[in-house]
């Protein structure tokens, strides 16, 4: 049996529907072989494929190796278009309300749209088992590689990305908004976009860490033994006015509180106390009422020297928070 889905899968892979132009687009090679990677180096563990800064740089590398024709870099196009292969191997899941979205080609192309209106890709279970198994991984790589790269040799694909990336977070706002304005500079669109999401994603997954994913006013923190946690990272000063993605500038909020905090119904005072806007009604009878968290104290990071900026929940005060 698993040599009848290997072989099915060889053949798939090596007859990819492709734009022919220069060549035969890269895209969807560069990308299956990206997601090689990400299995044999342990980072995606069952079916479902992330749009995650691993796999995105993955690709870059791999395209810079490999790619010698003049087609653009642009990783939504295969994430997208890899739906259209025969066999229905790779599903588009969408998040809530996009489930049209994902529909529309036309739309996603940009890999910002790709990356708000899909949750992951979900493959076959099939494939699922090729690719976690090194020998099936091994053929379905040389099987690419040499269809549609003459058996070119691939370097070392690993490099300080992932660890430059957490390293920025520390640097202060000025110069950590100086350096997202000199990639809008250097970078297309499509590459910039991704920056941006990679810097974002690696944002929130430090600030969940650090709050060992515990929402910091409900204390909720769920623990299961497959991926899923039930809080956000929260941006206390909005990113998007101030660029601030340094982690004293993050909180980790389930999300009806993120939701909360982000429209100025909730704030924090300067003594980490939960205060609350008398702009809003609620049922305060509730068990769950945003009520019984008023004048609580705020759980805090262990590492103190992550504690959230009174400067930032000053910010959010004056700009965000409805009084």
């Amino acid at each position: 049996m698993e040599t009848r889905i290997l072989d099915y899968f060889i053949y798939a892979f090596t007859h990819l529907r492709r734009d022919s132009k220069n060549g035969g687009a890269p895209h969807k090679p560069i990308l299956l072989l990206s997601i090689i990677h990400e299995y044999e180096l342990g980072r995606i563990l069952d079916n479902r494929i992330f749009i995650s800064p691993e796999l995105t740089h993955s690709f870059s590398v791999y395209w810079n190796q490999l790619v010698a024709t003049k087609h653009d870099a642009r990783f939504a196009l295969p994430f997208f278009h890899l739906t259209g292969e025969k066999g229905n191997w790779w599903k588009l899941i969408p998040n809530i309300g996009c489930e049209l979205w994902i529909d529309n080609a036309g739309s996603m192309r940009s890999f910002g749209n790709l990356s708000v209106a899909v949750a992951f890709a979900e493959i076959d279970l099939g494939l699922f088992s090729l690719l976690s198994n090194k020998e099936s991984r091994d053929v379905l790589k040389s099987a690419l590689l040499k269809e549609y790269f003459q058996n070119q040799t691939i370097g070392n694909q690993e490099d300080n990305y992932l660890e430059d990336l957490k390293n920025e977070l520390n640097e202060p706002k000025s110069e950590y908004k100086n350096n997202l304005q000199n990639l809008k500079k250097i970078l297309d669109p499509e590459t910039y976009q991704i920056e941006v999401y990679n810097r974002g994603t690696i944002f929130r997954r430090e600030i969940v860490k650090l709050y060992d994913e515990t929402c910091c006013m409900s204390g909720l923190r769920v623990s299961a033994t497959f991926t899923i946690t039930m809080v956000d990272a929260c941006h206390i000063e909005q990113f998007a006015k101030t660029f601030n993605n340094h982690p004293t500038n993050g909180i980790a909020l389930c999300p009806n509180l993120h939701r909360a905090f982000d429209r100025g119904a909730i704030s924090i005072n300067d003594n980490y106390e939960i205060i609350l806007s008398k702009s809003f009604k609620e049922n305060i009878e509730s068990d769950y009422s945003f009520h019984k968290l008023e004048g609580k104290s705020i759980i805090l990071p262990k590492n103190t020297q992550y504690n959230p900026s009174l400067e930032c929940f000053a910010w959010h005060r004056k700009n965000v928070f409805k009084l």
